[in-house]
């Protein structure tokens, strides 16, 4: 990874695009800043209790955390003892975050943000009601525990600027019918309209009576028995969420931010997408410290929740520009029409384009274009089965101190399209096999989170049976262990 980009200093293989980390420029976001001690020392590994934090970041996480995280389903990869065997974060469906209210009802426990305000005696209880009750320490020593959640809830209280506003405001609340909004657009007073910057002063949230609030306002009561879901293009949705990446509340992605001239830096009309916001925020830079990169299966987890996030954002611009898409023309929607179908049961339907990845129409898509390929130039001459390999130098050399490859999905996965675009070169352009008419491939991942390549070539001279050995060749071997007779393939 030696290519650096002009604009953003990413760095970057030599034939990745060299927009995939800040559009060529116009997206220009300030880094998120080095957090302070102990959390830097727990985060890099000089810390005493680093391996142990790191182990069970997301449960920390989890500890503080202000809003719940929720999906449809959460897969947990196990053993036949029961057993979580890897770290990968797995989620099917929707994704959301709630919040609740600052106190909780009576007779209730306190919950994610509420144990921030846990007062009298029950402020005694809070450091162990944080590990205990938010987290399920089974495997891990409780003093350990105690001692590194003592010291990041001083770090949050004293740095993190969504809870000061939040304390600030508490005594404020007069009864439960007053709320306290953040504003999802505001930015503090005298600051640029589109810097990045934790909030500093009071502006940025209000107290307000009744319900006359906006959807993705955050309104927050003093007491109430309702969970409230919060936008996803909320500035402070990463925060509220992922306290220990963004320690000191800084904003996250929203949707009014503006892209900037590569040139002369000055806003444009255009805004920047999630997807280019997250690119930005991703990416390796030389001679900066990527926090979010260091959090291990916390980084994880912020990736899949900022993925669904992306997805989201896709699918909210089909749905409200439908017209662009001239939807009324597509042939399902006229063979009803001709037909002279009910226009009550057609319904008002959102139509999936294919160029939307994983729609219906974009796998058909695919199905038909596999299909005129067999049907054209018969049977395909090779399939070549392309896994990756964690041990890659290319991979290990790019892992931060004590990290293996399961803690870094996004150098795995980039390494392995970079391998895998050369071995199509290789094969296309080299002719090794001889001069190739065309080629198709499909990428899955394995359960372990390491993808691998089905690939299917056909070639202008057909491989006859005479030279099959000298392609490939096969022998039986029995397994040591398990005494079982595999079958080996290799290339000749």
């Amino acid at each position: 990874m030696d290519k650096e980009c002009p604009h953003c200093h990413a760095l970057k293989f030599k034939n990745e695009p060299a927009g995939m980390c800040c559009a060529s420029g116009k997206v220009q976001l300030p880094e998120i800043e080095t957090p302070p001690e102990p959390l830097n020392g727990l985060l890099i590994g000089t810390d005493p209790d680093s391996n142990v934090f790191l182990k069970s970041i997301r449960r920390f996480n989890s500890c503080f955390q202000m809003t719940s995280f929720g999906a449809t389903e959460i897969v947990q990869n196990t053993n036949a003892n029961g057993q979580q065997f890897n770290s990968t974060f797995k989620i099917r469906g929707q994704v959301y975050h709630k919040m609740g209210s600052l106190l909780p009802m009576s007779n209730e426990p306190h919950k994610f943000l509420q144990i921030y305000f846990m007062g009298g005696e029950d402020s005694r209880n809070a450091l162990a009601n944080r590990v205990n009750a938010r987290c399920d320490y089974n495997n891990l020593d409780s003093l350990y525990a105690r001692r590194i959640a003592s010291e990041l809830d001083a770090l949050l209280n004293e740095h993190n600027e969504l809870l000061k506003i939040f304390k600030s405001h508490m005594h404020q609340l007069q009864s439960d019918n007053h709320v306290i909004v953040i504003n999802p657009d505001k930015t503090p007073a005298g600051e640029h309209i589109r810097r990045f910057n934790a909030p500093v002063v009071d502006d940025v949230a209000g107290i307000m009576v009744d319900d006359c609030t906006a959807a993705r306002e955050i309104v927050i009561r003093r007491r109430k028995n309702n969970l409230q879901f919060i936008a996803d293009a909320h500035r402070s949705y990463d925060a509220l969420q992922y306290p220990l990446i963004f320690w000191k509340g800084q904003d996250g992605y929203c949707i009014n931010i503006k892209q900037r001239d590569p040139v002369s830096g000055a806003e444009t009309n255009k805004k920047v997408s999630s997807k280019d916001y997250y690119a930005y925020r991703l990416t390796i830079r030389r001679g900066l410290d990527n926090v979010i990169l260091r959090c291990r299966e916390l980084c994880q987890q912020f990736m899949i929740d900022m993925f669904a996030k992306i997805e989201s954002e896709r699918l909210r611009y089909l749905r409200y520009n439908q017209q662009k898409l001239r939807a009324e023309e597509y042939i399902h929607l006229l063979d009803a029409i001709n037909n002279n179908a009910d226009v009550a049961e057609i319904g008002n339907h959102v139509i999936l384009p294919s160029s939307y990845v994983g729609s219906p129409r974009h796998m058909q898509e695919y199905i038909q274009d596999a299909l005129t390929f067999v049907r054209e130039y018969g049977r395909p001459c090779l399939l070549i089965t392309f896994t990756c390999n964690p041990k890659w130098p290319e991979i290990t050399s790019l892992l931060l101190p004590g990290q293996n490859s399961i803690h870094r999905h996004d150098i795995t996965a980039r390494v392995f399209r970079q391998k895998l675009k050369s071995l199509i070169s290789f094969i296309t352009k080299s002719h090794v096999f001889g001069p190739t008419r065309c080629l198709m491939y499909s990428v899955e991942w394995q359960k372990r989170g390491l993808p691998h390549a089905h690939i299917l070539v056909w070639f202008i001279d057909k491989i006859r049976p005479e030279v099959i050995d000298s392609i490939i060749s096969a022998k039986f071997q029995i397994h040591p262990l398990t005494n079982c007779c595999l079958i080996l393939l290799q290339q000749t």
